[in-house]
């Protein structure tokens, strides 16, 4: 199954507004070096977790994975384990972190 995909300016309009859950699939030393503002940070396979069900309990509401770039497959992985617990409103950004510090939008860090 394919993920609906989010475009870059979709994504700042949704953080800007506190309309979408961001989540980084990226290893923990990636994300505590910069993320999308707002992002948590789950894996893949936390999601199904306690974790998972604490930071996400609203299966219909707005959420965003993201990974590194274009190339990275981390991102779709999330977005299929997601839907396939029951969430509704799933999209990833297929131009993860790079695509979005080309674009010189800003970052957290820690």
């Amino acid at each position: 199954m394919t993920s609906t995909v989010i475009s870059r300016e979709e994504l700042r309009e949704a953080i800007e507004a506190g309309t979408a859950t961001v989540v980084d699939v990226l290893p923990r030393e990636s994300y505590a070096r910069q993320h999308l503002p707002g992002a948590i940070n789950l894996s893949s396979a936390a999601l199904a977790g306690p974790a998972g069900r604490d930071l996400l309990p609203d299966k219909a509401s707005l959420v965003v994975t993201y990974c590194t770039n274009w190339g990275c497959t981390a991102s779709e992985s999330a977005a299929s384990r997601l839907t396939g617990l029951g969430y509704t409103n799933v999209r990833r950004y297929r131009g993860g972190l790079q695509d979005w510090l080309d674009a010189g939008l800003p970052v957290e860090r820690g």
